[in-house]
């Protein structure tokens, strides 16, 4: 095995390992979490109990008639409950009552009625008007009866400042939520292990693509010294065409693996907002919630969901363009036609606020055509059409106009918005760099400026955004003049 492999497999070997650091840190911290979240709703629901008893208590007697009608009836009752394919069927609380000296005098599960609770820390506290919680096992030895415990005091009137009567302690044993615990940890498992796979191949592709030079050097030596005959041009032609070779591969495999890593880095960046989003509506889904609210967080979802494909789509089409060294086909395109063909796509769009948009181009520039593909000049000046209207008040007016300067064309896009910031003049062009709407507070993918910078540049030209000196902001796209046809 050469140097340069025990190398790459001590890379791969190390990557994988910090992976299962991280997962193995991962898989620990789930079980706190759900731990934890169970816990709030345990001082939620002890709480309640405490709340329900006071009300029914007089004269500073514990009154647990209705907890025990309550629990009578729950246990009679049925119901089938599919949580994200998990099947729940039964309740899992439990309720115990003690009176001021810690004594048992009601008991959900019937099993511990007048016996002494006051030992145990949740009651001891709760008794003293404290916050108390603990976890015990119900079989000494046996982790998988440990319950959850969440005390609360009653008091007397139900006043903060009242005589406490006694406690109420609300359990949940863990094993209910384990099934949640280890569905968490086979998927966190499942996402770990297909994550260094992918980067392993990723990595194996990357290392063929970029030592690949370096074989054709190789295949030129043996070449070489499978000559039987020593020719100094034959062997300088063949240097030459392998030279060429290997550095046309290597500028390629380098640009390329830039190229990939940028990509990969800024849209992790940019999708990791949606996915946080998508992720907290889900999580909140799961809990017990009005319909508006249910409605609200569900269009939430689909929301971000459709921000991540845009993000996507966009960022393949960029990509493409990115990839054209030059046009396959260009063809003569009329300038002005194609303006009052934007002009009228876009007319519903500017309708829907009340704007308009107006093409200030004279006659004479009918003769005015570039060479290009008509398909993206047109997506190009949409895009900043589009762009016009999102940043213009309601009822402006977007101005597009026709000037020349020497052998090229200026295209123009000017609204009457508020114009660009001073901190944002040097970087609207930036991929994924967006501001937000006026009126919708909203950004978009920030990738439409770049979309018309990358068509300006394959049409030999460029594409600018400034602020206006009467007020909002213009964008121009230059482009070469043809040759009068």
């Amino acid at each position: 095995m050469t140097a340069r492999n025990r190398v790459f497999i001590g890379i791969l070997v190390a990557y994988a390992l910090g992976v299962a650091f991280l997962l193995y840190r991962q898989l620990l911290d789930i079980d706190p979490r759900y731990r934890e979240s169970a816990e709030d709703s345990l001082v939620e629901t002890a709480q309640v109990f405490a709340t329900s008893i006071e009300l029914a208590s007089r004269g500073g007697e514990l009154n647990t008639r209705e907890l025990d009608l309550l629990f009578r009836a729950l246990d009679a009752r049925t119901f089938r409950a599919d949580i994200y394919g998990i099947e729940k069927t039964s309740v899992d609380l439990r309720v115990t009552v003690v009176d001021a000296h810690g004594r048992v005098v009601y008991d959900s599960s019937g099993q511990h009625a007048g016996e002494d609770f006051s030992r145990w820390r949740d009651v001891r506290l709760a008794l003293r008007g404290d916050y108390g919680a603990r976890t015990s096992a119900e079989i000494e030895g046996d982790p998988s009866s440990t319950v959850m415990h969440v005390a609360a005091p009653i008091r007397a009137g139900g006043r903060t400042d009242g005589a406490v009567l006694g406690a109420v302690s609300v359990g949940k044993p863990v094993q209910s939520f384990g099934r949640f615990v280890e569905a968490a940890r086979r998927k966190t498992l499942l996402v770990g292990a297909t994550s260094v796979v992918a980067v392993l191949l990723l990595a194996v592709i990357l290392s063929v693509w970029l030592v690949r030079p370096f074989g054709i050097v190789a295949d030129y030596v043996r070449y070489v010294r499978a000559q039987r005959s020593f020719s100094l041009p034959r062997l300088g032609r063949r240097a030459l065409g392998v030279i060429g070779a290997a550095y046309d591969e290597m500028r390629d495999a380098l640009a390329g693996r830039s190229h990939v890593a940028d990509y990969v880095q800024t849209l992790t960046h940019e999708v990791k907002s949606p996915l946080s989003a998508i992720r907290g509506a889900a999580e909140l889904l799961q809990e017990p919630m009005p319909d508006a609210d249910r409605a609200r967080f569900a269009s939430n979802i689909v929301r971000e969901t459709e921000r991540i494909r845009q993000l996507v789509e966009r960022m393949l089409e960029l990509t493409e363009l990115e990839s054209r060294q030059h046009l396959d086909a260009p063809l003569r395109v009329p300038l002005r036609p194609l303006l009052v063909e934007v002009a009228a796509s876009s007319e519903p769009a500017a309708a829907a606020r009340g704007q308009r948009v107006v093409l200030e181009a004279a006659a004479a520039t009918d003769a005015w055509a570039v060479e290009g593909d008509p398909l993206l000049l047109q997506r190009a000046v949409a895009n900043l059409v589009d762009n016009a209207l999102d940043f213009s008040p309601d009822g402006a007016v977007v101005s597009l106009g026709l000037a020349r300067r020497g052998r090229s064309v200026d295209i123009s896009v000017r609204d009457r918005g508020p114009g660009i910031p001073e901190y944002a003049e040097g970087r609207v062009f930036e991929k994924f760099y967006s501001l937000a709407r006026p009126h919708s507070k909203k950004k978009s993918t920030g990738l439409g400026l770049s979309f018309v910078r990358e068509i300006a540049e394959l049409h030999q030209g460029r594409a600018t955004l400034r602020n206006h000196a009467e007020g909002g902001a213009i964008a121009v796209v230059s482009l070469p003049l043809a040759d009068p046809g």
